[in-house]
């Protein structure tokens, strides 16, 4: 089974047992929402700043990796034309379930995030990515075909884990206690099936801890504008919130010429 197949349904089990990112935005935000009263997040704690949204009125938003029925529901409350993209079709119906509740027009497309083909250059003005791609084996294309299918002026805004949050000692960090025990690269594939069921179980999804470079420098190298970035944690509820913020936000523009 590929990674893609492998997560793709990880994913579809945690929507069957509730995990955080998969519960879905109430009526009561929805109508907050029209009203132009909402927040979203890219990283666990701190809300996006209002000024990296452009104006949503009938804007093309590709909710990238991003299924859930939360972060795609909202936009489309608040006037934008969403389409939102994900590996999981369990997810996915979680966002049309909302959407039919509440009366929103949105269009949910399954797909791996590394592959945007079915939609044409220059078919959004908008792409909201929250921190997924750590799910991707590699984050180089992800970042080509958001530049590929953003118009010129368009902009991203996208989440990551920092790489050193997945290198620490999975047993000590449990305790409190972080020491480095693996090297870059690195990704769940490297463990065994004991070490893999001990520590996170052999149902999660597969993660992949991506360098710095393949992060930044390869929105860079895709030829995108960095606009802004800033830092976020656990909110205080996780004990490395004590010592780092382990998650980057980071706005990004496609330019003109």
């Amino acid at each position: 089974m590929s990674v893609f197949d492998f997560n793709q349904r990880a994913w579809d089990r945690l929507v069957e047992s509730g995990n955080r990112w998969t519960v879905p935005v109430s009526s009561e935000a929805i109508a907050k929402a029209r009203d132009g009263d909402w927040q979203l997040v890219l990283t666990p704690s701190l809300p996006v700043p209002a000024s990296w949204f452009p104006s949503l009125t009938s804007c093309r938003v590709l909710c990238l990796a991003s299924g859930g029925g939360q972060q795609g529901p909202i936009l489309a409350a608040a006037g934008a034309n969403v389409t939102v993209f994900d590996a999981s079709d369990k997810q996915l119906l979680q966002d049309r379930m909302v959407a039919d509740r509440d009366g929103l027009e949105l269009e949910t497309i399954q797909g791996d995030m590394a592959d945007l083909s079915c939609f044409e250059d220059g078919a959004f003005d908008f792409i909201f990515h929250p921190c997924s791609n750590c799910f991707a084996e590699d984050i180089k294309p992800v970042w080509r075909e958001a530049y590929r299918v953003l118009c010129p002026g368009g902009s991203i805004v996208s989440g990551f884990v920092k790489p050193i949050h997945g290198l620490f000692d999975p047993d000590l960090e449990k305790q409190g206690t972080f020491q480095l025990k693996f090297s870059m690269p690195h990704s769940d594939l490297k463990l065994s099936d004991e070490e893999r069921e001990t520590w996170f179980g052999l149902d999660a999804p597969i993660e992949f801890v991506h360098s710095l470079g393949d992060q930044l420098g390869g929105q860079l190298d895709a030829g995108f504008l960095i606009a802004g970035l800033y830092e976020d944690d656990w909110g205080g509820s996780e004990p490395i919130d004590q010592f780092i913020k382990s998650f980057v936000a980071v706005r990004a523009i496609k330019p003109t010429t």
